[in-house]
C-alpha cells in the first residue's frame, strides 16, 4: 500500500477500503453460532435474535427486535409471566441459569427447548441486560447422550477402545484397551503401534489405513498379535470392528481417525480352531486306514500312513527301525547283558524340499550314525514321545542344528514317537516342521502317537524289525 493510502488521502488507485463496522462482525459473529441467541436490555426489550433462533421458531431478527418480552408472541400470555420472571433472575444472579420451557413457533406450533441465560453488565458492574443461549431439548438430549457414550465406553466399557489418529497413533485409550496392551493409558499416547505389538502390527495397520480411505468393513474381523509385554510375548485374538471419525464442522468429511473396538476372543477362537484341527485329523486317520486297507503289502501300508499324517501336520517325516532282537520287550542298550547298544537304520522318508511319496529305503542295512542324546534315541530307550526345536536365540544355527541329527537343513522343530507293537519296540517314526509352522504341542504328540501305532501295527504284519535287515 502506497504512503498516500496510509496517509488517508487519495491516489490514482482509488479511494481507502471502509473499515469493517464493529456491529457487522457482532451480526456475523451471531450469525454464524450453531445456538439461538436472543438478548434483552435492562427494560426486557428484545435487542439480538440470530439465525439460529429465526430456524427454531420461524420469527425473522426484524420481527423480534425491539419487542418487550416474549408474552403473546415468543410465549403463550398464559405463561409468559412464569417463562420472563424466571428469565429476569439471571440478571441478577452469578453466572448461569439454565432453564426449560416451551416457545411458541411462527406458525403457532411449540417448541420445548433448554435455555441458558447470564447478565450483561455495563461499565460499572451493573445489569445492562442478559443473553440466552437455546436450543431444542431432543438435540441437547442427543448431544448428551453422545457425550455420555463416549464416558462411558471410555472408563466402564468391557471391551477395549482406542481412538487412532491420522498418523496412525492412539490418541485416546479406555482402561481396558490399556490392560490388554499392557501399558498405562497416558503412555501409550502417540506411540507407533509396533512399539506395542510384535506380531499383526502389518494386519491392524492395513486395516486402519483401509478404514480412513474406503470406510469400515461391514463386519468385525479377528485379528491375531502378539503384545509386547514385561514377562514376554502372549499371542492374543482380537475381534476388531472400525468406525471412521469425520468432522462434523467441515463442509466435506474430513477423517479425523478411526475407533478401534476390539474384545479378546483367544479362548473361543483356540477352542475352535482345535475342534475344527480335531475333526480333519480323525478324517485323516480314517482315509488312512482306508487306503491301506487297499495294500497288499503292509509295507506298503507303512508309506501310505506316512504320507497321509503329513497332511496340515508336518514338513517331512523319516521311519528308522531297531536293529536287534526286539523279543525282550524292548530295544538293546549298552547296559544290556551282551552289551549291544541301540541301533536305528532309516527305512523310510518323505523327499525333503519337493512333495512326493514316501522313499522305501528297507534294504539298507547300515545304521543310522544318530549321537548319543538324539531324540530319536530318547525316544525308543524311554518308549514315549520326545519334542526337539532349534535354539531359538540364534536362527542362523537352526541348519546345523538339523544336519547334526541328520534332518533336512529347513528342520526347525522335531517330534519323536516310537513304534510299538505287541509289547514290543520296532523303531520310531520322526515328523519334522520349518520354520514357517509352529513347535510341537502335547495335542500333537498325542495325534502322532495314533499315527505311530498304526505304523507299528503295519511294520509288525510285513514282518519288519522283527529280524536283521534283509540284504
Amino acid at each position: 500500500m502506497s504512503a498516500s493510502r496510509r496517509s488517508g488521502t487519495t491516489d490514482e488507485i482509488g479511494p481507502p477500503e471502509p473499515e469493517r463496522d464493529g456491529s457487522d462482525l457482532l451480526a456475523a459473529l451471531l450469525d454464524g453460532m450453531d445456538a439461538a441467541l436472543c438478548a434483552f436490555d435492562a427494560d426486557g426489550v428484545v435487542t439480538h435474535w440470530n439465525r439460529e433462533a429465526e430456524r427454531v421458531l420461524g420469527w425473522t431478527a426484524a420481527e423480534a427486535v425491539g419487542r418487550r418480552g416474549l408474552s403473546g408472541w415468543a410465549v403463550r400470555r398464559g405463561d409468559a409471566a412464569e417463562v420472563e420472571g424466571r428469565l429476569l433472575t439471571a440478571m441478577h444472579a452469578q453466572g448461569r441459569q439454565v432453564h426449560e420451557f416451551a416457545l411458541v413457533t411462527k406458525d403457532g406450533g411449540r417448541v420445548l427447548v433448554r435455555v441458558q441465560s447470564a447478565a450483561v453488565r455495563g461499565a460499572d458492574g451493573k445489569p445492562a441486560g442478559l443473553y440466552c443461549a437455546f436450543s431444542e431439548v431432543h438435540a441437547q438430549i442427543d448431544l448428551e447422550r453422545s457425550i455420555a457414550l463416549s464416558e462411558a465406553l471410555f472408563e466402564d466399557a468391557a471391551w477395549g477402545v482406542v481412538l487412532v489418529d491420522a498418523d496412525l497413533r492412539p490418541a485416546v485409550v479406555n482402561a481396558h484397551a490399556a490392560q490388554a496392551l499392557g501399558s498405562g493409558r497416558t503412555s501409550l499416547l502417540g506411540r507407533p503401534l509396533g512399539d506395542l505389538l510384535t506380531q499383526g502390527v502389518e494386519e491392524l495397520e492395513g486395516a486402519l489405513a483401509h478404514v480412513l480411505a474406503e470406510g469400515p468393513p461391514p463386519t468385525p474381523t479377528d485379528l491375531w498379535v502378539s503384545v509386547r509385554l514385561p514377562g514376554g510375548d502372549t499371542r492374543r485374538c482380537w475381534r476388531s470392528g472400525f468406525v471412521r471419525l469425520s468432522s462434523p464442522l467441515a463442509e466435506e468429511p474430513v477423517p479425523l481417525g478411526v475407533a478401534w473396538l476390539f474384545q479378546d476372543v483367544t479362548e473361543s477362537k483356540q477352542t475352535e480352531q482345535d475342534a475344527a484341527q480335531l475333526r480333519f485329523r480323525v478324517n485323516q486317520l480314517h482315509r488312512a486306514a482306508r487306503a491301506a486297507a487297499e495294500c497288499e503289502d503292509p509295507a506298503e501300508a507303512v508309506s501310505v500312513q506316512l504320507d497321509f499324517s503329513l497332511a496340515g501336520f508336518a514338513d517331512n517325516a523319516v521311519l528308522d527301525l531297531v536293529v536287534g532282537d526286539p523279543a525282550s520287550g524292548a530295544p538293546p542298550r549298552e547296559d544290556s547283558p551282551d552289551g549291544t547298544p541301540v541301533r536305528l537304520v532309516r527305512a523310510l522318508a518323505t523327499p525333503s524340499g519337493t512333495p512326493g511319496p514316501s522313499l522305501d529305503r528297507y534294504r539298507t542295512a547300515l545304521p543310522a550314525r544318530y549321537a548319543a542324546a538324539h531324540p530319536a534315541l530318547q525316544s525308543v530307550e524311554r518308549t514315549s514321545s520326545v519334542r526337539a526345536s532349534a535354539p531359538t536365540g540364534a536362527p542362523e544355527r537352526a541348519p546345523e542344528w538339523a544336519a547334526a541329527r541328520q534332518w533336512p537343513e529347513d528342520t526347525v522343530h522335531a517330534l519323536c514317537s516310537v513304534l510299538r507293537s505287541r509289547g514290543r519296540t520296532l523303531g520310531v517314526v520322526t515328523f519334522l516342521r520349518a520354520g514357517s509352522r509352529p513347535q510341537f504341542e502335547r495335542m500333537d504328540a498325542t495325534y502322532a502317537e495314533s499315527i505311530a501305532s498304526r505304523i507299528a501295527a503295519a511294520l509288525d504284519l510285513a514282518g519288519i524289525g522283527t529280524a536283521p535287515p534283509r540284504t
